[in-house]
């Protein structure tokens, strides 16, 4: 695992959903606290020493891995996660990303093909639905899928899933991110 070494935009207090303004953290040592210390900095990660790279979703990925979450369609991505998401299409390995994370393939991958999820808000059901648009104007096709599925791009090898971009149960959740984890596997043949 890897992770950026730099101050996280928020630190959230998850029993209020509200960010903890007094509290400063680092994303690279939450990341350790989470992988239990099993982890890099992210400027280490090189393309030639794997088959292929998943970035995981999560709001912290629209705030810490690149502006999304403040600049919208507008956003810069994180020098080390562009430079990561090039190499790996340039040498034809397979790119995985669930839940928010699409958009850093949207935004630095010209072209591709990536889905959040639904279009519309259903009810609830997809409230950052606003995002599929956003993916367009970055100038990737969006691709309507459920949460339980993912969409690969076979030409350039990125697959992508909803995941907590739906409100649904935790199971069906699961259920999508292992599928785009198996069809990133299937895509490295080995």
């Amino acid at each position: 695992m890897y992770a950026p070494n730099v101050p996280q935009m928020h630190v959230i207090d998850h029993t209020k959903g509200q960010p903890a303004e007094s509290e400063k953290r680092n994303a690279f040592i939450e990341s350790a606290r989470i992988a239990r210390g099993k982890i890099a900095e992210l400027s280490e990660l090189k393309s030639k020493d794997f088959d292929a790279v998943i970035f995981p979703g999560g709001f912290g990925a629209a705030k810490n891995l690149c502006t999304f979450a403040v600049d919208g369609k507008d956003c810069k991505v994180n020098k080390d996660v562009e430079r990561i998401l090039n190499e790996f299409h340039k040498e034809g390995k397979p790119i995985g990303l669930c839940c928010i994370s699409p958009v850093l393939a949207a935004k630095v991958l010209k072209g591709t093909e990536v889905t959040v999820g639904h279009e519309q808000a259903e009810g609830g059901k997809w409230p950052y639905c606003e995002t599929a648009e956003a993916i367009k104007a970055l100038g990737a096709k969006h691709c309507v899928k459920e949460v339980t599925e993912a969409h690969v791009d076979t030409k350039n090898k990125v697959v992508t899933t909803p995941a907590f971009m739906c409100e649904t149960g935790l199971h069906h959740i699961f259920d999508g991110i292992g599928i785009m984890v198996h069809n990133v596997l299937k895509l490295t043949r080995k």
